[in-house]
């Protein structure tokens, strides 16, 4: 066995090994939850900032009921340095449908003789094979059609909440929001993802903020478990569906 051949196989072996580590996680048990110490969200909480006051005025703000801090009576509760902690509400109802059609005939025809033209086709069918003959030298017929329909209909509903965490604060003051949310249940693991960036003025006093105010808005609600990996088309059946032409 030469040497090109050992090495094909052990890449092939290292891909079937890659493509498994994925579902060994939950072999025999319930998908492994994922660590909270290294996320951005912890990552971001750690953060102190740097001081915005006095100590002597940090002081005084505390012991009055009418500072403007967020730890007073009547001080603002959203979230606005990183490290803080907003609600993401997440309710939409969506609805779309399109349809259209098309079609498209077209048919022609064209004959062309010489019957009598001087005797000449008279002399020259005698010459010509059984059946053929000059009176009708060209006939030609064509037809064409064509029709298509198309449509595509989706509805999608969804409602949740999730806490998401303040991780980076922009120069404009747009403040970069990243949460994670895991729930198991037995042996399936529904997993929600939010990020994007957020305006302070558009949270709201209660410190929650709607999916619609979130530029480039990334929401991903989903899961892994046994259930979902039996749901899954195997590696193989996935590549050959995308490299078979047919």
């Amino acid at each position: 066995m030469n040497t090109k051949s050992i090495a094909t196989k052990l890449a092939l072996t290292g891909l079937v090994l890659l493509g498994a580590c994925g579902r060994m996680d939950h072999l025999g048990k319930p998908p492994t939850l994922s660590e909270t110490t290294e996320s951005p969200e912890h990552v971001a909480m750690l953060w102190q900032g740097l001081p915005t006051e006095v100590q002597n005025q940090r002081a005084v703000d505390g012991a009055s009921l009418w500072s403007g801090s967020q730890n007073s009576l009547l001080g603002d509760r959203r979230a606005v340095n990183r490290g803080d902690i907003l609600t993401v509400v997440i309710e939409f109802d969506e609805e779309a449908e399109i349809s259209n059609g098309t079609s498209r005939s077209r048919s022609s025809a064209e004959s062309m003789g010489v019957p009598q033209l001087f005797g000449l086709p008279q002399r020259i069918d005698g010459k010509l094979p059984e059946g053929a003959s000059m009176a009708n030298a060209v006939d030609l017929t064509g037809a064409s059609s064509s029709k298509g329909n198309g449509s595509v209909k989706r509805n999608e509903k969804l409602e949740m909440r999730v806490a998401a965490t303040v991780v980076d604060v922009l120069p404009n003051g747009v403040l970069a929001i990243s949460g994670k949310q895991e729930v198991r249940v037995n042996f399936e693991l529904r997993e929600l993802l939010v990020s994007g960036y957020v305006r302070p003025q558009d949270i709201s006093r209660q410190n929650q903020i709607t999916y619609d105010k979130i530029a480039s808005a990334r929401i991903s609600y989903g899961g892994r478990g046994q259930i979902t990996d039996v749901q899954q088309p195997r590696y193989g059946q996935q590549v050959l569906d995308a490299i078979l032409p047919f």
